[in-house]
């Protein structure tokens, strides 16, 4: 909270600032390295108060080093590849070194324990997606920070609960992050003063998609992989939809658009303010779904949010197209 305005002053100074460009809502000339005081207050609360065993100093050491590229990215733009190879090589420490991965679907679809090939090859596809699903939802003022909160406070209550010798300490790391991401938030609610950029929103991703790994490995919460779905819903939700109306739209599933699910709410009618808690309130109401009814087993739990994600995407389209043709008419 204290490092922000700080930044603010030497990005305009420096005039290391984000251009509006026909993707991005905001229409003023803004700095995009709030994730410099995020990575300061994060880092700095846990190793001063937190145990780094049970892999948390592998996984700082993949933060530090997505830090580094997500600075440069912010502040001269580079390659997706690039990119890529820097997030391979921080889930590759966290997957080899502290053998963070995920080792069982724990029933889904009648699949039980992973050969370790298999658990390898998931893992990581899971840290990339997660990772860059927290990238990809960060286009409103609040938005990605909002979830970001709402997803490690629901994970650290859990560790916090259920965690015992061996995941206890990952509420730590959960919550440490929601005081980082706080102080960012006091300057990054509409009209923000400051972005997240790509150093915070791949900080924050890696964390998270690291807590969801560890949260189903915990085997202490019935339907664990369902439930990390559902409290990681609206990331996941936007990403597998954007991804789907690319590919079926014939186009590259990575070049940029305005189909997110924060760019239909906007385009419904809704305001920055009002899309921001609109989705936070969605993700809050699956996770006390997924949560509430966790007995019911990870198949049940997947089929009704899939059918949750399909009205929902149908509500979308349906109302853009109406709220367009309105439009038009005036």
């Amino acid at each position: 909270m204290f490092a922000v305005p700080s930044i603010i002053r030497v990005a305009h100074l420096k005039n290391i600032l984000d251009q509006p460009n026909f993707r991005t809502v905001h229409e003023a000339l803004t700095p995009r390295l709030g994730g410099l005081a995020m990575f300061a207050g994060f880092m700095s609360a846990l190793t001063i108060f937190a145990d780094l065993n049970n892999g948390v100093q592998q996984l700082l050491a993949g933060c530090v080093i997505l830090f580094f590229i997500g600075l440069k990215d912010d502040l001269i733009a580079i390659s997706a590849l690039k990119k890529f190879a820097v997030q391979l090589l921080a889930t590759g420490i966290v997957m080899f070194i502290a053998d963070i991965r995920i080792t069982s679907f724990q029933g889904i679809f009648g699949i039980g324990e992973l050969e370790v090939g298999v658990s390898y090859f998931f893992t990581f596809f899971v840290i990339i997606g997660i990772t860059n699903s927290i990238n990809l939802i960060d286009g409103l003022d609040g938005l990605a920070g909002a979830l970001v909160i709402i997803a490690c406070a629901t994970f650290g209550v859990y560790f916090q609960l259920y965690g015992g010798a061996g995941y206890a300490n990952y509420a730590a790391v959960a919550f440490c992050l929601v005081g980082g991401v706080l102080g960012f938030l006091r300057y990054n609610f509409h009209k923000a003063t400051i972005f997240m950029g790509d150093t915070g929103s791949l900080l924050c991703g890696f964390i998270i998609s690291v807590l969801a790994i560890q949260f189903i490995e915990m085997r202490q919460v019935p339907a664990a992989p369902s439930v990390a779905i559902g409290i990681l819903f609206v990331p996941v939700f936007d990403t597998v939809r954007v991804f789907a109306i690319r590919i079926f739209s014939g186009k590259s599933p990575f070049i940029p658009d305005k189909n997110h699910v924060h760019h239909r709410l906007l385009a419904i009618g809704f305001s920055q303010i009002g899309t921001v808690l609109a989705l936070a309130a969605v993700n809050i109401v699956v996770i006390l779904f997924v949560v509430s009814f966790s007995s019911w087993g990870n198949l049940y739990l997947l089929i009704v949010m899939l059918v949750f994600s399909v009205i929902f995407s149908i509500f979308l389209g349906v109302f853009k197209s109406r709220f367009a043709q309105r439009v038009s008419k005036v």
